[in-house]
């Protein structure tokens, strides 16, 4: 079977930012199983995996903006100290969560703390990055109702969440 829009496709990869140093990577004899055509992986990344069949390994250059985007200068803010819980220890390089407007919790940067502002980053930490994905196609099955109905794979055994 090759892959298509509403197939359930099984990836192992490797991620790395340009220098060989991997970032990101499937856990070894899990691969990552994703909806293909619903935007579950970065946008470049899945239409190089379109048509591909099991077995397939390939290497896969994705530029920023079919990946996580530009580095949006609107995702850094300067917050005061005060919106942040009393004693909470504020320190450069923290990734800290936030829940948004909409109920969804928010990874965000603290790039920076000066005196009684903290400069955080909302950005995706490989926005503005060129990714270079190793991917090895592990399996390709057709979507059941149930996980299209979903909107995700729910893997061996059915739903999982």
């Amino acid at each position: 079977m090759k892959i298509a829009k509403d197939s359930v496709v099984a990836i192992e990869y490797r991620l790395h930012l340009g220098d060989g140093n991997v970032v990101d990577e499937s856990e070894p004899g899990e691969p990552l199983e994703y909806l293909h055509g619903y935007e579950q992986i970065v946008p470049g990344l899945e239409r190089e995996l379109e048509g591909k069949e099991a077995g397939a390994a390939l290497k896969v250059v994705v530029q920023p903006k079919d990946g996580y985007g530009d580095i949006d200068p609107d995702g850094v803010e300067e917050v005061p100290r005060t919106e942040f819980p009393e004693g909470m220890e504020l320190k450069a390089g923290s990734i800290l969560s936030a829940t948004d407007d909409e109920g969804d919790e928010v990874d965000f940067l603290v790039k920076e703390v000066r005196g009684d502002m903290v400069v955080v980053d909302f950005n995706h930490p490989f926005a503005g990055k060129t990714l270079h994905f190793e991917v090895t196609v592990r399996g390709v099955r057709q979507a059941t109702e149930e996980e299209l109905e979903h909107g995700h794979a729910h893997g061996e055994g059915g739903h999982d969440h």
